[in-house]
């Protein structure tokens, strides 16, 4: 039996020639939001489309979320005039600290040190928390000509013919545009009915997620913990302040995660010795599951997929975001370029460099995050004799130590527009 929106989605299709916008976004998230921006600042007009209310999106409080980002995702939130709001909220990092170790192993491997004076690009990135991020992000497109921003909304239909794309809203209502773009998520429903299948896996891991407040300066360090069940992360916040994404295996999460709040500081605190001195909680504490999954295509007729909804790796390197914003800094890119030329922005051709730009890199780091999870989250003596081998030899090398760093910074490799700087 036919499906009675998308049969009015065709009918539409066929019988008008006019567009709401020129771009439709699905999802009102982080990636979302900035796929507006980067679209409108190329001139063309948007609506997002966002399942979640503007009471929410705007909620001031702190939940303990933040993000690392990297030197080319600084250079793009300034690019879109995003930075100068944000910049006060933003912590340098100046160092990056990588131990292998065991719980109680006060004499754990300090296998990488890498430190921002090596690099001439300034600090090797900025914690930035994600009420922040959020509430920038809102204002630019509440304040943006050509953005439209409609919350509280839900996609239950799409399609797509040679012109164009046409989704239907729960309300009955139907929206139409040159293109749709899917940035909702890891269960991206765009990409669910545009027919494009996901690879993935889980890792039977959770990731524990907090903030917490401490005695003793971080001065600016990230450090970055392996330990048998998984990796630990201390990212530093403003305030004295850092935010702690933990990984165990699933069941040890789930258990750890219901225990109260000083019995969970009691698990914590081991982990990773006295450095910061007392600390405490700051903000809520959460976890949630960690797998791998894979759009097999970035694109398809008149659509294209960014961040999550291409790609969703494990948080070792920190690079989920990262990797979301450079999707759309390409897509941005590539759509800007294709319009100076006079070509069809959302045509196959057009679309197609947007993949190909992109397909590789999401593909490596996809790889090297299972990989490094894979060699560091286990007690295999034989592995961690080679693993500790294999940082001694990047950290006494500085041009291998100075690879590494433009790397994990966003700095290799062809960089659309918006990261240049």
């Amino acid at each position: 039996m036919d499906n009675p929106a998308r049969t009015t989605i065709l009918r539409l299709m066929t019988t008008d020639t006019t567009y709401d916008s020129d771009i439709l976004v699905i999802g009102g998230g982080l990636n979302g939001s900035c796929m507006a921006l980067a679209a409108a600042q190329g001139g063309l007009t948007v609506t997002v489309i966002d399942t979640l209310s503007g009471e929410t999106r705007a909620d001031p409080a702190f939940d303990g979320r933040s993000y690392a980002l990297a030197v080319t995702s600084q250079r793009m939130l300034a690019a879109l005039n995003l930075w100068q709001g944000l910049a006060d909220h933003a912590q340098p990092m100046q160092q990056i600290k990588v131990t292998d170790g065991r719980v109680g192993d006060s004499a754990a491997f300090l296998g990488l040190s890498f430190d921002a004076a090596e690099m001439a690009d300034g600090p090797m990135g900025y914690m930035v928390e994600d009420r922040h991020l959020r509430a920038a992000l809102l204002d630019a497109l509440a304040a943006t000509p050509g953005i439209t921003h409609r919350t509280s909304a839900t996609v239950v239909a799409q399609s797509t013919d040679t012109t164009g794309a046409c989704v239907t809203l729960s309300t009955g209502e139907t929206l139409r545009a040159r293109l749709l773009i899917g940035a909702d998520g890891r269960q991206s429903g765009t990409a669910t009915r545009a027919g494009i299948r996901r690879t993935g896996w889980t890792y039977r891991q959770s990731a524990l997620v907090c903030a917490i407040a401490h005695e003793k300066p971080h001065n600016g360090i990230a450090h970055q913990l392996f330990l048998p069940p998984g990796p630990l992360a201390i990212l530093p916040l403003t305030e004295n302040r850092s935010a702690i994404v933990w990984t165990e295996t699933t069941d040890m999460a789930q258990r750890i995660n219901a225990l109260p709040e000083e019995d969970y500081l009691k698990v914590l605190r081991p982990r990773f010795g006295d450095f910061l001195g007392a600390i405490s909680l700051a903000g809520a504490r959460y976890t949630y599951p960690l797998g791998l999954t894979l759009a097999n295509a970035l694109t398809a007729p008149r659509l294209a997929l960014v961040g999550d909804a291409a790609h969703g790796v494990h948080p070792i390197a920190g690079q989920g975001l990262n990797a979301g914003l450079r999707d759309i800094a390409a897509l941005a890119h590539v759509l800007t370029h294709a319009i100076r030329r006079g070509e069809d922005f959302a045509s196959p051709q057009v679309l197609d460099r947007y993949a190909a730009w992109r397909r590789f890199d999401t593909a490596t780091l996809a790889l090297a995050t299972d990989v490094f999870n894979r060699l560091f989250s286990n007690d295999n003596p034989l592995l961690r004799g080679l693993r500790d081998l294999g940082m001694r030899m990047v950290n006494a090398t500085p041009d291998m130590r100075r690879a590494v760093m433009r790397e994990a910074a966003g700095l290799s490799g062809d960089l659309p527009d918006l990261m240049r700087g």
